[in-house]
């Protein structure tokens, strides 16, 4: 999992609570209302940045060594499976059509394995 674990920084909010942002992922930004609070909405807006790079065929990059004062933050376990398998494919040059065959399945499955939004079960 320390593959898509990031360094946050947590930054005081004028208003109150904390501004988090993350320096290797720069479009997760939130707050939160205490650190806890914005240690979660910071896994939510990592999810939806992965989604997003998922889904535009972007890379998810390797998370850089955590400063002082910065803690460490991943995103659902849901979304770090389809991560896996997302930089798994990109890093070995196989398309989703080359894995449904290599596992001979249906191309639509390789898809919703990917799909960041699709959850076949519920917990």
């Amino acid at each position: 999992m320390a593959r898509f674990e990031f360094p946050v920084l947590l930054t005081h909010a004028d208003e109150g609570g904390f501004i988090v942002s993350c320096r290797d992922i720069p479009e997760v930004i939130t707050q939160g209302e205490d650190a806890q609070d914005a240690l979660n909405q910071a896994a939510d807006a990592m999810e939806e940045a992965f989604a997003a790079r998922i889904a535009g065929g972007l890379d998810i990059p390797h998370p850089s060594k955590a400063r002082r004062n910065e803690r460490t933050v991943a995103p659902p376990i849901e979304i770090v499976i389809k991560a896996a398998l997302y930089v798994t494919m990109k890093e070995a040059g196989v398309s989703k059509v080359e894995l449904a065959r290599r596992m001979g399945v249906d191309e639509k499955s390789i898809r919703g394995m990917l799909d960041p939004h699709y959850r076949p079960f519920t917990m």
